[in-house]
Formats: C-alpha cells, sequence, structure tokens
C-alpha cells in the first residue's frame, strides 16, 4: 500500500518563489483580442436573431404609427374640405 501525498492546507504558507510568472502585456492583449472574437464569433448567430426579431418588431411599430397618421391627415383633410367648399 503506497503512502497519499500531502495535500496542501488552507492555513499552510505557499513558498512565495513559486508565484506566477510575469504577465507579457502585450502577450495577455493579445489573448484578449483573440478570446473577444471568438465569443463574438459564437454568439454571432444569436445575435442577428435577436436583431431580426427587435426590427421585425419595430417594422410592425412603424407601419401601424404611419397608417395611423395618414387616416388621421385625411381624415383631417377631407374635414376641411367639407367644412369649407370650393366657390370655382
Amino acid at each position: 500500500m503506497t503512502e497519499p501525498e500531502a495535500v496542501p492546507v488552507l492555513t499552510q504558507i505557499v513558498d512565495e518563489e513559486r508565484a506566477p510568472p510575469a504577465v507579457d502585456g502585450a502577450a495577455l492583449e493579445a489573448l484578449a483580442r483573440h478570446l473577444e472574437r471568438a465569443v463574438l464569433e459564437r454568439l454571432a448567430a444569436e445575435t442577428d436573431r435577436i436583431a431580426a426579431r427587435a426590427i421585425d418588431g419595430m417594422r410592425g411599430e412603424l407601419r401601424v404609427a404611419v397608417t395611423q397618421t395618414v387616416r388621421e391627415a385625411l381624415a383631417a383633410s377631407l374635414a376641411h374640405a367639407l367644412a369649407h367648399p370650393r366657390r370655382d
């Protein structure tokens, strides 16, 4: 039977010489850009689907608003024409 490996205890002091290596700023920036591109690429289809749904909703709302505005303008124009007939 083998002896189990020693597991560090939370109160155990870690050797400072084992500190993580210094991070190169340029390498970190390149990694961040790569990760950003990867995440955006994976989200692109979902983002496009959500944007298309939102645009369709806005298109419908705009159609209703324009139709209502045209109806009101025509009603006002007809009411004015009927109230003030032209005397040619």
